[in-house]
């Protein structure tokens, strides 16, 4: 088994794969590793290229389409080997030479996840660094994961936290809180950035407004993922309620003789009655859709990070298999 797999997601970059490998090459010197690149739909002649330069480290996983940057790293992280992961855009903006740093703090310090910062980021500022700083504010602000620069994707990980992620739509964005939902341990170091050179850039304003549905679904994932009954439920009773509280004041103007059909508070009463019972009803269909989830997969809604048996005993619950936590009891024990 490798020491370490970077993954690199490619798109139209066929200019930068020469200089990308050979810095690689000069970067890892010395470490068991392999880099796999996963070419996203590239239609310039990525692949071709790749294919020309690789060395017996190199991988490529070729999709059928383009599928986007998180799918990408997904396929690539499944199909890595090594005990640490690491991810790396294919553009040559962020320096290949950082991982190792990178890798030296998370095993030295026993971090879990180690995410760039493009302290001197070398990027237009009206299209794409105020747009990202708010974002990141944003972001920070209501996810409580204090990290500094969302959007860089050079990160090192422990293999499984890499592999729980769980990357799907465009969640890329989103890794550090994904993350922290294991209860990763994270830490955040300052990386070199450079401008651009060859290609294009794949990014625009656009992105923001993705930015922003993308939080309220982190935010519920956050919040609510394993009690969605606690969100449905609350929306359910306020809703429910306003709607008895108005229904019940125009009954007694009914009975008092006043005429109420038509009136649009009746109206509004009845839609929050509905509301009401459409929202316990989520609730508990989103209650049983967990509950598949979890049991049909044989996970667990928890992580252990270590156990202690005895004097001097400490038994590994960190590893993995077939991408599954071990429990306590399927695991080894050793002199701590």
């Amino acid at each position: 088994m490798k020491e370490l797999s970077v993954v690199i997601p490619v798109m139209n970059e066929r200019e930068n794969i020469g200089p990308m490998i050979s810095r690689l090459e000069k970067a890892l010197e010395g470490l068991e590793y392999e880099v796999i690149f996963v070419d996203d739909g590239s239609t310039d002649g990525t692949p071709q290229e790749i294919r020309k330069l690789a060395d017996e480290n190199t991988r490529l996983l070729l999709l059928s389409k383009n599928y986007g940057q998180s799918t990408a790293m997904a396929a690539g992280i499944d199909d890595a080997q090594g005990d640490y992961i690491a991810l790396l855009d294919g553009d040559l903006q962020n320096d290949p030479e950082d991982i190792t740093m990178m890798l030296d703090l998370l095993k030295k310090e026993d971090w879990d996840v180690v995410a760039g910062n493009r302290k001197n980021r070398k990027d237009n500022a009206l299209i794409r660094k105020l747009p990202s700083r708010l974002a990141n504010m944003l972001i920070r602000k209501m996810t409580g994961v204090y990290i500094e620069d969302y959007g860089c994707t050079l990160k090192v990980f422990k293999r499984e936290y890499a592999q729980g992620l769980g990357l799907y739509g465009e969640l890329h964005r989103f890794i550090p809180v994904l993350a922290s939902m294991q209860g990763a341990s994270i830490t955040q170091v300052n990386v070199q950035h450079h401008p651009r050179v060859h290609g294009q850039s794949k990014y625009g304003l656009n992105r923001t407004f993705k930015v922003t549905s993308d939080l309220l679904l982190m935010l519920f994932f956050q919040k609510y993922m394993q009690k969605p009954m606690h969100l449905f439920g609350l929306l359910g009773t306020i809703s429910f309620v306003a709607g008895m509280l108005i229904n019940s004041y125009l009954l007694v103007l009914k009975l008092m003789g006043e005429n109420i059909w038509g009136k649009p508070m009746m109206i509004l009463g009845v839609i929050l009655l509905l509301a009401g019972i459409q929202f316990y009803t989520i609730g508990l269909l989103a209650e049983v859709n967990m509950r598949t989830y979890y049991e049909s997969q044989n996970k667990k809604p928890y992580r252990i990070r270590h156990a202690f048996t005895g004097k001097n005993k400490k038994i590994i619950t960190a590893a993995t298999k077939n991408n599954r936590q071990l429990s306590v009891n399927q695991v080894g024990i050793y002199e701590d």
